[in-house]
């Protein structure tokens, strides 16, 4: 029972991020990456991975991020350059 109210929970937090983040470009404010955080969860999420995984990026350097005690930041910008980095574009088919 304890899993589904914190599915809940989660989904409600990322519905309320999400239509923050939609009002806000609606409203033609740019929303720059370099100032868009997500903590740990919500990086996790995103990226689909394990706490192990993310504790290895962030050991290799993999993907920046900050601290403030125990709590775990990573900024958008961060994110999408490691997804470009790793990024493989279709290869082209020659006719």
């Amino acid at each position: 029972m304890e899993f589904y109210e914190n599915t809940e929970k989660t989904l409600a937090k990322i519905e309320s991020n999400v239509v923050e983040i939609s009002a806000k470009m609606k409203l033609g404010y740019k929303l720059d990456p370099d100032t868009i955080f997500f903590d740990s969860q919500e990086f996790m999420q995103i990226m689909n991975i394990s706490k192990r995984t993310a504790q290895q990026w962030r050991d290799n350097k993999t993907i920046g991020f900050s601290q403030v005690g125990n709590k775990i930041y990573y900024k958008l910008k961060d994110i999408l350059q490691l997804l470009e980095e790793n990024y493989n574009p279709k290869k082209e088919i020659l006719k």
